[in-house]
């Protein structure tokens, strides 16, 4: 996610994470990956909310007034029932950002790389016909996700005045005009 904010805009050197800062959280799980990136593209100051949910909007709109910023939108379920506010929010503030769910791009995002959520979502209920067959959950092996979809949105790109890289395009699953 770091790589592709710093392709769609080279300049940005202070990056905002956002999630739910509530107890939960999967933050921890990206956290370590994200901030090694991070100082090997030249991003100096990681910001996160912090407190409640309540935060998040408190946090993206103060990186509007930060110089060369971005977000990062990590899987979150918060974020996601609130997409629409989110979005809308980032637009206004006008900040590159790079979503880990499709659905941000769908709602207006610019841009999405994370799991294929209908190839999951099957796998899902391969794994519940596998327990109403009898099958014992805690047996069962932990599966992740395998394929993953790169999803770009060329309107909100122009109406944020970016010029996506022809590479980038080119390797999009899809592009939102």
């Amino acid at each position: 996610w770091v790589s592709l904010l710093k392709e769609i805009a080279p300049d940005v050197d202070c990056l905002g994470i956002i999630y739910n800062p509530e107890p939960g959280n999967n933050s921890a799980a990206f956290r370590q990956s994200i901030d090694e990136v991070a100082k090997m593209t030249g991003i100096v100051s990681i910001e996160t909310p912090v407190g409640d949910s309540a935060d998040i909007e408190r946090l993206i709109f103060s990186m509007k007034e930060k110089r060369n910023s971005g977000l990062i939108f990590l899987p979150d379920a918060i974020t996601a029932v609130h997409k629409d506010r989110m979005v809308a929010i980032v637009g206004e503030c006008r900040l590159p950002t790079v979503y880990s769910l499709r659905l941000f791009c769908e709602a207006g995002g610019l841009i999405s790389y994370g799991p294929y959520l209908d190839k999951m979502s099957a796998g899902a209920a391969s794994y519940v016909d596998q327990v109403l067959r009898g099958a014992k959950p805690a047996e069962m092996p932990v599966q992740a996700p395998t394929e993953f979809e790169l999803v770009v949105n060329q309107k909100t790109a122009k109406q944020l005045g970016l010029r996506l890289p022809n590479t980038l395009l080119a390797r999009a699953d899809e592009v939102i005009e």
